[in-house]
Parts: structure tokens; sequence; C-alpha cells
């Protein structure tokens, strides 16, 4: 049987306000053949590297697609380490603007620099993965942008204004800055108060009810029913209000669909694998 060798390519794009660059990288089978291309949005407190996300890269790319997964430009990751959130004043200075403008950087650099490089792109099939707080981005992106043909969430939050109470805002808007804990490595990640600002400034773009109401692509929902992060509701909402979407529930599955940073296992978790395989299929379909 002959083995088929990937290629995976590095990337380096300019993010927002072309201050902070967009680390990404791309795996496909170099074969000639024109393939769909699948952008993965990784969620608050991630990154690209994060855990077993390569493999999804390299399974996705066995089966056909390119798969292009990315940093948001000021989630804390530098091109310097893509292991861990080391700048933790680009992640206090992120927000929900610079990353739907950093995918629609993405799709512009695929668009117009990285299909001149890679013969394999398909550029009339570009469909997007937004796992948690991604999830939420990528069904605002997904309302505003044409060039993404479908849509799949993972884990998705279903609403963004109700994360605050007006106490939390009070002090933050006094305090300047308020702080989030990695459980994982026990930092202290600050986000200071213009993340707020940028919420009240763009009113109606920022909310999700509203931004599934113009989803008009093919849309896949998955969500574990142990879900310790964002409970299993909010899946059933977004399908609620897109009940033309496709729903999947993962029976026992957590917040990350049984995956930990760092992977270690040449294998992916059972939950995340059949997570992918759904996906690609309604891919596929």
């Amino acid at each position: 049987m002959e083995v088929q060798e990937l290629t995976k390519k590095e990337l380096l794009i300019e993010g927002s306000l072309n201050q902070k660059p967009i680390t990404a990288d791309i795996t496909y089978l170099n074969n000639g053949i024109a393939k769909p291309i699948i952008l993965f949005a990784h969620g608050f407190k991630g990154f690209k590297d994060w855990g077993p996300w390569f493999l999804l890269s390299e399974k996705a790319a066995l089966e056909g697609f390119c798969f292009l997964k990315f940093n948001f430009s000021y989630n804390g990751v530098t091109p310097e380490n893509l292991n861990e959130i080391t700048d933790k004043e680009a992640f206090g200075y992120n927000n929900f603007s610079r990353e739907i403008e950093d995918i629609d950087r993405l799709l512009t650099y695929l668009e117009l620099t990285l299909s001149k490089e890679i013969q394999n792109l398909d550029l009339n099939r570009i469909y997007l993965i937004g796992h948690s707080r991604g999830g939420g981005i990528s069904i605002i992106k997904a309302a505003e942008d044409a060039r993404i043909k479908k849509l799949a969430t993972w884990a998705s939050v279903h609403d963004f204004a109700s994360r605050f109470t007006e106490a939390e805002l009070t002090y933050w808007k006094t305090h300047g800055v308020v702080y989030v804990k990695n459980s994982r490595t026990g930092e202290d990640y600050p986000m200071y108060y213009q993340f707020a600002e940028d919420f009240s400034r763009n009113g109606d773009r920022f909310l999700i009810a509203r931004a599934m109401e113009k989803v008009w692509q093919p849309m896949l929902i998955i969500h574990g029913t142990n879900d310790e992060t964002v409970n299993i509701n909010a899946a059933f909402q977004l399908h609620q209000w897109k009940p033309e979407s496709k729903l999947f529930i993962l029976n026992k599955a957590n917040h990350t669909f049984g995956a930990r940073h760092p992977h270690m296992d040449k294998n992916l978790p059972q939950d995340l694998e059949l997570a992918l395989e759904k996906t690609l299929t309604f891919f596929n379909d």
C-alpha cells in the first residue's frame, strides 16, 4: 500500500491593526488534486498547537482536505513560542472585533497569496470550524461572509452578551482590568476594559442570536453532554435558532472532547475523533 506523504506549511500573516501577526499552518496531501479548505478557530485561552489539534490537521488532510489552523493575532501566543500563551499584554488587548478581522484577513490571504503558492486549494469550498468562543466568532463571521460555504461549531457558546454581570462590568471599568486564571498553569491573564468597550460599540453585531438569522450556510452543531465550560443547552439554543442545522450530541463528552494539553498520544481521544469524523462527513456531503 502506497504511503501518502503530508505537506505542512507554516504561515505568518499580517494580523489585526498590522501590529501582531497571525501564526498559522496548513496541512495537505500534495497530489495535485484540488481540495476543500478547513479553517479551524480555537477558543478562549486556546491556540492552534494546543493538545491534539495537530492530529486533526493530519487526519483531515489524509481524508482529502487542506486543514488550516491558526492563532488569533492577539491570543497571546508568539511566533517564538507556539506552545504556550506568553504575551499576556497581547492577550489583554484581544477582543471580538480583532478575532473577526483575523478570519477576514485569513480568507483574503487564501485568495490573494496562498492560492498562488499551493495549487491544491479549492477556494469555492472553504469551510469553518469554531471551538468554544471560536464557535461564536465563527457564527458571526459566517453570517457576514459568503466565502465561507459550510460551518461547524464544536462546544460553541450561544451568547456573548450575558458573560458579565453589571457589578462585574462596574468593577472592570473602575479598575481598567480583570484577570482570568488558566486552570492548567495557574497563571492569571489580564483582560483590559477595552474588551467591554469593543463589545458595547458593536451592539447587535455581536449578538449570536441575530447572527444566526443570517447564517445561510449548512451548519453542524456538535456538543458534549458533560461539557463543564459551556452548558449543552447552548447547542439546543443554536439548533432552535436554525432548525435546519444538524445537531450531534456526544454522550458524556466534555468541553474539549477528551483532549488535554500537552497531548502525548499518537491517537485522538475517542470523542474528538468522532467529532472530527462527523464534521468531515458533513463537509463532504
